[in-house]
């Protein structure tokens, strides 16, 4: 059982957390729809213009962004790309950055985000050679401890996207629990992808009540009811999305973004599919 001073601790940390993190209703949040660029990748790469306009057109008012690479956003230089978010009326409060881009080009990958508006930044993957043994852990808590100070200076936080592999245990430890038990809270908070996460064989609900504050951002991400277990657009796969929801709150939830790995049918249909279902969900 947890002893009292580890509780107190995580508590000041995630107290820390929220108020470090921008203020604003839940209902607010909750109209705000966000969806990851991700979802309409090749859209993006054949014409980010028309993309974002037609993503706009859905109604959605929020983006998050996955093609950033060396300097460019979707090949376009950062207040090249803020203009093309800001003539489609969209915000990206947050984007998808490598552990090579903290190792090698932190202090540019931080000067470009906060260039295009950005309050987040996500490491968005760790590759297997970063993650074999709990020394491997160890050098990840100190890179994300490292870059969460710079993006902290810069106004920005730092979190960090999951997949399923997290939470396989290496020597007794799952990644996704260790990183949210060292990562100082006010330095790094985690991206719960909702999707990998029951993949996993996990309760988003279970770590929203362990570690409270500690989810700002969400992947809204639905997995359909065959034994292959495949993406499917919001509302129509098994997720109790509604459930979730409901503890919004209590996750610290600021921003949300609807994904979808695989398309079986147009993307951008999909993602309407999507917008259109969380808009009318009640919870």
């Amino acid at each position: 059982m947890e002893n009292r001073r580890n509780f107190l601790k995580k508590t000041a940390l995630g107290a820390t957390a929220l108020a470090f993190l921008p203020s604003e209703s839940e209902a607010a949040r909750i109209k705000k729809q966000g969806v990851q660029l991700y979802t309409v990748r090749d859209e993006m790469e054949k014409d980010p213009i028309a993309t974002l306009q037609k993503v706009a057109a859905i109604g959605y008012k929020e983006v998050e962004l996955a093609g950033y690479s060396e300097g460019l956003f979707y090949g376009k230089k950062p207040a090249e790309f803020k203009k093309l978010l800001d003539n489609s009326g969209l915000k990206a409060p947050s984007g998808h950055v490598s552990t090579a881009m903290l190792n090698n080009s932190l202090d540019k990958a931080i000067e470009d985000c906060a260039a295009v508006g950005q309050k987040f930044m996500v490491c968005s993957f760790t590759t297997p050679n970063e993650r074999k043994t709990l020394e491997d852990f160890k050098k990840l808590v100190a890179l994300f401890t490292k870059s969460g100070e710079a993006c902290k200076k810069a106004g920005i936080h730092l979190a960090y996207h999951n997949h399923d592999f997290e939470f396989e245990k290496v020597e007794g430890q799952m990644l996704f629990d260790y990183l949210l038990d060292n990562v100082p809270a006010d330095l790094m908070s985690m991206e719960i992808d909702m999707f990998w996460t029951v993949k996993a064989g996990a309760d988003p609900l279970v770590y929203f009540e362990k570690y409270p504050n500690r989810f700002p951002l969400w992947h809204v991400k639905d997995m359909d009811t065959t034994e292959k277990k495949e993406f499917t657009e919001v509302g129509n796969g098994s997720i109790d999305f509604k459930k979730i929801f409901a503890k919004a709150s209590k996750a610290g939830m600021k921003h949300f973004f609807v994904e979808q790995d695989v398309c079986k049918r147009p993307s951008l249909e999909s993602i309407k599919i999507s917008f259109d279902y969380l808009k009318k969900m009640k919870y």
